[in-house]
Formats: structure tokens, sequence, C-alpha cells
């Protein structure tokens, strides 16, 4: 199975999950998969006002610099502990 066939996969399983992870779990997921779908942070960051996006972004920006293959292989070894734990 290549890289990306597991990186589908272990996409497709966390919508599966039985109960929800906590909202750092959820960023840590996040973060990994728009570093893996899209490289380096690219947006402009939110303004302070804005809680959700703001966290979204700090953590996205957070992997920057993490090459694409490590971004996946990072977020199929995460999102295969997270089904295991939900």
């Amino acid at each position: 199975m290549s890289l990306n066939e597991k990186f589908e996969a272990a996409a497709a399983s966390v919508k599966d999950m039985k109960s929800r992870p906590s909202d750092a779990e959820l960023l840590e997921l996040y973060a990994l998969y728009k570093q893996a779908t899209s490289g380096d942070c690219s947006i402009d960051q939110p303004s302070a006002l804005d809680l959700k996006g703001k966290a979204k972004f700090e953590a996205w920006n957070g992997k920057k610099g993490m090459a694409q293959d490590a971004a996946k292989e990072a977020y199929v070894s995460y999102a295969n502990t997270l089904v295991t734990k939900y």
C-alpha cells in the first residue's frame, strides 16, 4: 500500500470514530492534514477575535517546513493512534 493510499485510508477512518477526540487532538490532526495536502501555511493570520480560526492557523503554521510526505506519515501514525483510542 502506497503512502498516499495509507493517508487516504487514515483520513477516512478518522471520520468513523465512535467518540470525539479532544480539541488538542483534533487540532494536531488538522495541522498534519493541511501540511500533508497543502504544504506550508499560506493563509493570512485570522484576527484575535476569531479564536477557532486562530487556533487552526497556529496549529498548521507550527508544522512549517515539514515535508508533505513526512506530514502524511505523521498523520497516518497519529490517526491510527486516535482510532484505536476512540
